[in-house]
């Protein structure tokens, strides 16, 4: 994968898989139209017992990679709604540490759903993570060897991406939630039917 010490990106946008036990992360440099990952890894959190050492973790190590890589952006996974209330409310709360430390240094977030994420970058929202990293092979032009043992950090770079994708749609398209709501909002764009 490149170093960003040596390529001058446009921008760098920063995937974040929240976890409690592992957190993905993914650095994504943009220039122009071309994509090139930077960095993509793991945070171990499993060797703390307690739920706020794991906290303070996460925030101390997603700042730290924020501080080297100085991405423009940061896209995390939405957390999904599980049957058990008390996970979903801690991987709420890992999601939230990371999004402050982003928050600190003044970075945009966009949140986005697992499904979303999967549908966008490999055209199907119930995907395995195995077939998101094999697709992101194919997209960023990554030798298979390349990807990390736990695809915590391929399911990062892919919020990344799918963040890239939706960033280069037009305002009026990616915000409009329905067919409806895109005439609504772009009547000027139809196209009449002449008589």
């Amino acid at each position: 994968m490149a170093d960003n010490k040596d390529t001058d990106y446009e921008r760098i946008i920063m995937g974040v898989d929240p976890g409690t036990n592992v957190m993905g992360y993914g650095m994504l440099g943009v220039n122009g139209s071309k994509i090139t990952p930077i960095v993509m890894g793991v945070i171990k959190l499993d060797k703390f017992d307690s739920h706020y050492l794991r906290l303070a973790r996460i925030f101390t190590r997603i700042t730290a990679l924020i501080e080297q890589y100085l991405p423009d952006e940061m896209a995390i996974e939405a957390p999904f709604y599980g049957k058990n209330v008390q996970s979903m409310l801690k991987l709420g709360r890992a999601q939230g540490v990371a999004m402050a430390a982003a928050l600190a240094r003044d970075i945009p977030i966009a949140e986005y759903a697992p499904l979303k994420v999967k549908q966008i970058v490999t055209g199907n929202g119930g995907a395995s993570k195995e077939q998101v990293a094999n697709m992101l092979c194919y997209i960023l032009k990554m030798e298979k060897a390349e990807l990390p043992t736990l695809l915590d950090a391929t399911d990062a770079m892919a919020v990344a991406l799918a963040h890239y994708y939706e960033s280069k749609k037009p305002a009026s398209i990616s915000h409009a939630k329905s067919w409806e709501q895109f005439i609504k909002q772009n009547p000027e764009k139809l196209v009449k039917r002449k008589k």
